[in-house]
């Protein structure tokens, strides 16, 4: 490995084997920066000197944080710009990193919409084709007749109207995907969307996917307070995709009363709203969450986070007939390494060229 000190250095970390391919695009693509990658161990939480050498931190310009894997500044004096695999930065508010330093920082925003997308319709599909039915009857090598399937209450999602909570790059493949099946596409968001430019997708956007111009909704809401909220919830809604960041103001934000709102106005006859999070579990009030499900104020529920994480083996959300548990993996599959370190590679070069960062996290 090159230990001249004339040139950047950039580390790459993560628990799992070297995607080569992207790292080695990297290295091709800038020859002044030295590239070290390193496969820590699972479950790490600091990076110590036995797992990368403090020599190598006390050079480096330029890093990734998986996990929340982030050193101390004392530990990296030199280190300009970090880059997370990260769609958030919530987990790294509280660290010296991101409280103390002015260190640029990236997010991985714009990857996500794609693995997310087909994991929330999936559970839809689930749900809408009672397709956990027809698994355990073909496992029992059972065929099962017209009449029993007409019981079920099967259906299909042409017509049915979907509320995204949150507009980012998720919500916006969700909203591709879903107006891809027939269905109405209602979107709410903090700050008012009241042009055209105002409705763009500014971050990083894999080609295909998404709603880049905005163009996919039928309607927009936007606001801050629960009457605002309110409105938007009561809109008839079949489903309702929770694609928000967790801040103080999004903490416990769908609560009961929101939850008896959603159900009020729905207007199928077959089949009660589906609820969709995959944003943060503190968005929800689980106990409120748990109460809709039992009494069938709610169909279903889809939850790729949870409150806390892990969910507790005790927890009676896994005894629930109509929920599915994602553990937190909606995002992953084997091209999310890849995405991340090309936002990474676009980023070098418009440091190089002086341009504004994608996705950079702009601290208040």
């Amino acid at each position: 490995m090159s230990k001249d000190n004339s040139r950047e250095l950039l580390l790459v970390f993560l628990p799992l084997p070297e995607p080569k391919e992207a790292i080695d695009f990297i290295r091709q693509q800038f020859s002044t920066i030295e590239v070290a990658f390193f496969e820590i161990p699972p479950g790490t939480l600091e990076l110590t000197d036995d797992i990368i050498p403090s020599d190598l931190l006390q050079r480096v310009t330029i890093m990734t944080t998986a996990f929340g894997i982030v050193p101390h500044p004392d530990q990296t004096p030199q280190l300009k710009y970090l880059h997370t695999f990260s769609a958030g930065v919530d987990h790294l508010i509280n660290h010296p990193i991101f409280r103390d330093t002015n260190i640029r920082m990236s997010t991985s925003s714009g990857i996500h919409g794609p693995p997310i997308a087909e994991w929330v319709v999936m559970n839809w599909l689930a749900y809408s084709r009672m397709y956990p039915r027809i698994l355990e009857a073909s496992s029992q090598h059972r065929w099962l007749t017209l009449k029993e399937v007409s019981q079920w209450g099967v259906d299909d999602n042409v017509g049915q109207t979907v509320g995204i909570l949150g507009y980012g790059s998720i919500g916006r493949q969700v909203a591709r995907v879903a107006s891809g099946l027939g269905m109405r596409v209602l979107v709410y968001t903090a700050q008012p969307r009241l042009t055209a430019e105002s409705r763009k997708d500014t971050g990083f956007i894999i080609p295909g996917t998404g709603d880049p111009d905005g163009l996919i909704p039928e309607a927009w809401y936007s606001g801050r307070d629960r009457s605002s909220l309110h409105s938007f919830l009561a809109q008839g809604l079949d489903h309702l995709v929770v694609s928000l960041p967790l801040n103080t103001g999004t903490t416990n934000l769908i609560g009961k009363e929101e939850l008896d709102i959603i159900s009020a106005h729905c207007k199928s006859t077959t089949q009660r709203p589906f609820l969709t999070n995959i944003s943060r579990g503190k968005v929800l009030d689980q106990d409120a969450l748990l109460t809709a499900l039992q009494s069938g104020a709610l169909g279903g529920a889809a939850l790729d986070v949870t409150d806390p994480e892990p969910l507790p083996v005790e927890h009676p959300l896994w005894e629930q007939p109509n929920v599915n548990i994602g553990s937190h993996m909606s995002a992953f599959g084997k091209r999310y390494w890849a995405r991340s370190l090309e936002i990474l590679r676009l980023n070098l070069a418009r440091i190089r060229e002086g341009q504004e960062l994608i996705n950079e996290y702009h601290r208040c």
